[in-house]
């Protein structure tokens, strides 16, 4: 399940030409009154995890052929869709074909979030590289994060292995 739902017609710019930047942990969006009113939704798709669901994950082929626009975004902003307030910053990158993965900073998601083979993602994208995920288990229930809104960015050495 793929396609664009409103928002701006394909072949417009949809990034903004930023420099790369290292995966981080979630951060802190600009507002909390962002978790109470989503943006309008401009492309979703369904994401089934197979193999190692903290592995590199490809995206289904229309997706980056939407999102390109002038030039092809370095990374994507990831939130669960119940938290607005933490974005995780996840690279992604490109086979010589332009499909598109996400690769360093989706392992920490995926571990935050306890994904698991089988999970199904639906991933609702915003414009200028921001997304959020509902995460449904392997029952199609979805799964309801408590431990977002607890999450103070506290790290420790354990967490990084």
């Amino acid at each position: 399940m793929s396609g664009r739902v409103g928002g701006r017609p394909r072949g417009r710019g949809r990034g903004r030409g930023r420099a790369e930047r290292s995966p981080s942990p979630p951060t802190p969006s600009s507002s909390s009154s962002e978790m109470d009113v989503e943006p309008d939704v401009q492309f979703e798709f369904v994401l089934v995890l197979k193999g190692d669901p903290r592995g590199i994950q490809r995206l289904p082929d229309s997706f980056p052929e939407y999102v390109a626009g002038d030039d092809r975004p370095r990374t994507m902003h990831l939130r669960e869709a119940s938290c607005g307030y933490y974005q995780w910053i996840v690279d992604a990158i490109y086979d010589a074909r332009g499909k598109m993965y996400l690769n360093i900073g989706w392992e920490k998601f995926a571990c935050h979030h306890s994904l698991e083979t089988g999970f199904i993602l639906l991933f609702s994208y915003f414009g200028d590289r921001d997304m959020s995920v509902k995460v449904f288990n392997e029952t199609r229930c979805r799964r309801d994060y408590h431990n977002d809104r607890d999450y103070h960015g506290d790290r420790t050495d354990e967490e990084d292995d």
